[in-house]
């Protein structure tokens, strides 16, 4: 059994489960987000700790020692205090105080695919963009990209930025995603 280097333990005896039957990892004692759905609160805890049971590299499984095992993240649920600081570069701020926090949940063993969290309050801010894939799981921002599109991303919005794209964030409330970015 493998262990992706994140702080948490399971407490469960399957290995990557609460037990509850949703596939769910626990997470230390990080309070979940509020359901919207008829799906109990106990059981929207979000993922800290991620196992393995996936044999190593074999002809049979040759991606088996790159790959995690499959896993659920209730991105809502993870609290605040579970994300790191991201310092913006002061050039970067526009306008504001812009915040950046976020969690990377995987990496691959040659640090050119990263799937996470991120997270930013309300402010102005420029970036030049990586190739990524995020959903916006909460709050609201409007991405220009020089030379293109106005992009308005909200919940549940799938957005897809190309590498190199300058982009400017108006960040209208706090805007927490799931990502992943290929380098």
């Amino acid at each position: 059994m493998t262990t992706a280097d994140l702080d948490s333990t399971t407490a469960d005896t399957e290995p990557g489960s609460t037990g509850d039957g949703t596939g769910r990892a626990p997470v230390g004692d990080a309070s979940p987000a509020p359901s919207t759905s008829s799906e109990s609160v106990a059981s929207r805890e979000p993922v800290a700790s991620f196992t393995s049971d996936a044999p190593s590299a074999s002809p049979e499984h040759p991606a088996s020692s790159a790959s995690p095992a499959s896993f659920v993240v209730n991105v809502p649920g993870i609290a605040d205090a579970d994300l790191e600081p991201e310092p913006l570069d002061p050039e970067q701020v526009v306008s504001g105080e812009p915040m950046v926090t976020g969690k990377v949940l995987w990496e691959s063993p040659d640090g050119r695919q990263i799937r996470g969290i991120w997270q930013i309050t309300p402010g102005v801010v420029t970036d030049t963009e990586a190739n990524e894939l995020f959903v916006v799981v909460s709050g609201r921002a409007t991405i220009e990209v020089e030379g293109g599109q106005v992009l308005e991303v909200g919940p549940g919005d799938a957005c897809i930025l190309r590498e190199g794209d300058r982009t400017q964030w108006t960040v209208h409330e706090t805007l927490r995603k799931a990502y992943h970015i290929s380098l």
